[in-house]
C-alpha cells in the first residue's frame, strides 16, 4: 500500500517491514520486532528511556518472567500457536486462543506458561501518564468506528482488505499501516483479520 493523502482528517501511511526494528526485551529474555513507537524528544529509537508507546510482535519460545514495565499499560494478543497462559499473583490470564486480546498493568508480576509449544504475540504498551491504549482485532465482515488518535493496523497472519472512510486499502501479510486521525473514522474489513493498535492522549477515554 502506498501512502495516501488525507481522507477528511484521516491520513494513511504504509509501514514497510524493512523499517521494523529488533529490540531486546527489557529483561533480556527475548527479542521484539518493533512495528511502530513514539518517544519523547531527545531519546533514541529502540530504547526504553523516554518511551511513550510501542507496538510490536514477539516470539515466546520458552516459559519465563515478563519484563517489569511499571507505569505502563499493556495489551497483548496471540497470533500464532496456542496454549499461552500468563501466571500472576492474582491468578491466570488466559491467552490460549488467537485473536482474543487481553490487558494487564506493566508492573504485574507475570511468568508465562506454554501448554502447546512456542507462540507469537502482538503487544501494545503505553506510558499511562501520557497515553491511553487499546488493542482490538478486526475480522472479515466487521465494521468499526474509531475516534481521533493514532492507529496502527497490522496484517499479522493474513492479507487484509479494508475500506477506510470509503477508500479501499489492502495490507499484505506482515505489513502495517499507520492512521493519523484528526477525527473519527470508519474501517470495514472485507478480508482477513487485522490487529488494530490505538493510542490516545491520556485525558481521552479509551473506546473499544
Amino acid at each position: 500500500m502506498s501512502p495516501s493523502p488525507a481522507l477528511s482528517g484521516v491520513r494513511l501511511a504504509a509501514i514497510d517491514p524493512a523499517a521494523f526494528r529488533h529490540t531486546p526485551w527489557k529483561n533480556g529474555g527475548g527479542i521484539t520486532i518493533d512495528i511502530a513507537e513514539s518517544l519523547l524528544a531527545g531519546f533514541g529509537p529502540g530504547g526504553w528511556e523516554g518511551l511513550v508507546w510501542r507496538f510490536g510482535r514477539t516470539a515466546i519460545v520458552t516459559p519465563g518472567p515478563f519484563s517489569d514495565l511499571a507505569g505502563f499499560d499493556r495489551r497483548q494478543v496471540l497470533v500464532s500457536g496456542s496454549g499461552l497462559v500468563l501466571e500472576t499473583p492474582d491468578g491466570e490470564i488466559d491467552v490460549r486462543r488467537p485473536f482474543e486480546p487481553v490487558r494487564f498493568a506493566g508492573e504485574t508480576r507475570i511468568v508465562s506458561r506454554l501448554e502447546a509449544g512456542p507462540v507469537e504475540v502482538v503487544n501494545l504498551l503505553g506510558d499511562r501518564s501520557r497515553v491511553s491504549i487499546d488493542l482490538s482485532c478486526l475480522a472479515a465482515g466487521a465494521t468499526r468506528s474509531r475516534p481521533a488518535g493514532v492507529h496502527i493496523v497490522y496484517a499479522a497472519a493474513t492479507t487484509c482488505d479494508l475500506v477506510i472512510n470509503g477508500k479501499p486499502c489492502a495490507i499484505a501479510i506482515g505489513h502495517a499501516i499507520r492512521i493519523d486521525a484528526g477525527a473519527s473514522f470508519t474501517v470495514v474489513s472485507r478480508l482477513g483479520t487485522g490487529i488494530v493498535a490505538s493510542v490516545f492522549p491520556a485525558s481521552s477515554r479509551e473506546i473499544s
